[in-house]
């Protein structure tokens, strides 16, 4: 049987929990509406508060994902994974509860009909009170939650999540948040009935609460060391991101709210707590990357899908939803002062093997790629990720897409001549690729019709298939480009590949390869039931309901990766861009050469059975 108040009422609601705002909302509008002068109305500010609360709470989560700021000074290694994001998916209810909680206060207490917006005495009693009664009641309770009946039944919710976040401190039964919501509620309530309290009181003392539990639940340790040297008594009266992380490591110790004075005296200060805070902050825990995928942004509103913006959207595969267009200023501004500073921030890591992969992001939108006067500062953005790559110890770095793009730095042999004493292998990941479009391709095909053939992954597909006696239509112009192919072939296969110049060749294959962006006119030409396998970015338009479409080359990571939260753009949990798997392969095989430039044709079985071997599997 469940414990009472150990779920949510408005659980099964989903997201519809937002419509239990709307009595407060049409207290708020009716007011507006028809009352001709009017009132001090608390469901207004109530409302207001609740907004700035969750703000604080998202802000503060965000800067946490600021890697490029707080990657060295991590408290705990091991990233957010999507089990944990859906178990705090709903990390607000206590917002909703609080809400309802001060509602009910301001009806209760006639104290809070009149305040004034200040009072400077307010703050200091209400310091004074949270000092000598909060803080040691909160310890109490907290003590009392890890006895045995109450851990099991409630407080051991809030302990399920592995990695420490800012909305973890919001993961707790209703129980636990009436109890805090009310030892929160005692400064307030008591300095408003000696007649010292104040709106600003009340703004203030609730979002400072909230500011300091997001700092202790956070995963980055950012209170300096020194300055407890400096000040000694210091350590004290303010906790850290590292103290609260014992209190979950070793749940006997560190049970105060915010200030450990209280475990202090109620001996259950935890001995390592200041030698580990120095150590974390210090970057000694630091554990560097020994994979990363190196990404580009795709458009301004796709640039934000990443974890410093919103946990929750990033942790499902990209869309465009209406929500985010608000945001579009702030995505530009940030990719544009990004782009100034030339640098590559990390947008998803996890671990496979016990090793760390991670994915860093260029900022450059894709359009960018496409403008010649832009080659040069691209070029200079990836091969400054290449260069920190190198210094960090990263074994393996694999170019995204445009990343790589044939026209912009030859597959990244750019790079590779540039900086021949370079000790990470830099690899384009197409092999792999190449041998996930070649799996799809059925073997009972006999022809196929090639767009994008003369590219890096078009000569390897058409060579390829080639060897199996498929006939390739190979659409290009360039009869140079296409003899040189036809060149490489054996001279007993070389008759299978054809060149074409018009979609009018193709008009009775039902099997297309699309390397090339194609228009929807352009589609006319296939006959009905035909299957666009495609490896072009931006993918097609799905114009055609008579055809079916293939994604874009892909494949999902080993069972046994860790700490992924993180959706690798338009794709699902857990899979990644074929290109970025290749690079797994890569480093997880141990290949001691650059894959770069054109791709070797015999490599392609060879990769996907060490992909298989490793546990990749096809999407």
């Amino acid at each position: 049987m469940v414990a009472f108040l150990s779920s949510w009422p408005w659980e099964n609601l989903g997201n519809l929990k937002y419509l239990l705002y709307g009595p407060l909302i049409a207290n708020v509008v009716y007011a507006r509406m028809y009352e001709e002068t009017p009132k001090f109305n608390w469901c207004l500010h109530i409302l207001i508060l609740c907004a700035l609360r969750g703000a604080v709470y998202t802000l503060c989560s965000g800067l946490n994902h600021w890697h490029f700021l707080t990657r060295r000074r991590r408290v705990v290694q091991q990233t957010v994974d999507f089990k944990q994001i859906d178990s705090e998916w709903h990390w607000d209810n206590f917002i909703l509860l609080h809400a309802f909680m001060g509602l009910m206060a301001t009806y209760t207490f006639p104290v809070f009909t009149n305040l004034p917006i200040w009072n400077s005495k307010g703050y200091l009693f209400a310091l004074l009170l949270h000092i000598a009664v909060v803080e040691p009641l909160y310890y109490f309770v907290h003590m009392l939650l890890h006895s045995d009946y109450l851990f099991t039944n409630y407080h051991s919710l809030h302990h399920s999540s592995v990695v420490p976040q800012t909305l973890t401190a919001g993961l707790a039964t209703p129980l636990e948040h009436i109890i805090f919501g009310l030892i929160m509620g005692i400064p307030i309530l008591a300095t408003c009935l000696l007649g010292y309290g104040s709106l600003k009181l009340i703004y203030g003392y609730v979002l400072i609460f909230d500011f300091l539990k997001c700092l202790g639940h956070g995963y980055t340790e950012c209170v300096p060391p020194v300055i407890f040297e400096f000040l000694p008594f210091l350590k004290y009266l303010i906790y850290t991101p590292t103290y609260h992380y014992l209190h979950r490591k070793e749940m006997n110790t560190n049970f105060c709210l915010f200030m450990p004075l209280y475990d202090a005296l109620g001996n259950t200060l935890n001995k390592k707590s200041w030698e580990l805070h120095k150590k974390i902050f210090s970057g000694e825990n630091t554990k560097e990357p020994d994979f990363v995928f190196l990404m580009h942004c795709v458009d301004v509103i796709s640039s934000i899908h990443v974890p410093f913006v919103l946990r929750s959207f990033v942790s499902l595969p990209y869309t465009t939803r209406l929500f985010l267009f608000p945001l579009w200023p702030l995505a530009f501004a940030t990719t544009m002062l990004l782009w100034m500073f030339g640098k590559a921030f990390l947008v998803m890591g996890y671990t496979l093997r016990g090793r760390v992969h991670q994915s860093w992001c260029v900022p450059r939108y894709g359009f960018q790629y496409f403008l010649p006067f832009a080659k040069n500062g691209i070029n200079d953005q990836i091969e400054d990720a290449i260069l920190k790559a190198d210094k960090l110890g990263v074994k393996v770095i694999s170019l995204a897409a445009l990343n790589k793009n044939e026209a912009l730095n030859g597959g990244g042999t750019l790079f590779v001549k540039k900086l021949p004493d370079l000790r990470v292998r830099v690899t384009h990941g197409n092999t792999l690729t190449a041998a996930v479009i070649l799996s799809e391709i059925p073997k009972e095909v006999k022809e196929v019709f090639l767009t994008g053939a003369t590219s890096k992954l078009g000569r390897a597909i058409a060579l390829y298939l080639c060897r199996r006696g498929v006939r390739v239509m190979m659409l290009t112009k360039s009869t140079e480009r296409f003899q040189s192919i036809q060149n490489e072939a054996a001279e007993e296969h070389r008759s299978c590949l054809v060149q074409v110049t018009k979609f009018q060749a193709a008009q009775h294959c039902k099997t297309w390869v699309v390397g090339k962006w194609i228009t929807p006119r352009e589609q006319r030409w296939a006959p009905s039931g035909t299957h666009f396998n495609q490896f072009v970015v931006p993918s097609i338009l799905e114009f055609r309901r008579d055809c079916t479409y293939g994604k874009l080359a892909a494949m999902k990571l080993p069972e046994d990766v860790q700490g992924l939260g993180t959706c690798e753009y338009t794709m699902d949990r857990g899979v990644v861009h074929a290109c970025h798997a290749g690079g797994v392969v890569h480093f997880l095989e141990g290949y001691k050469n650059h894959e770069v430039g054109t791709i070797d044709v015999d490599m392609i079985d060879v990769v996907w059975e060490a992909a298989m071997k490793h546990g990749l599997r096809p999407v």
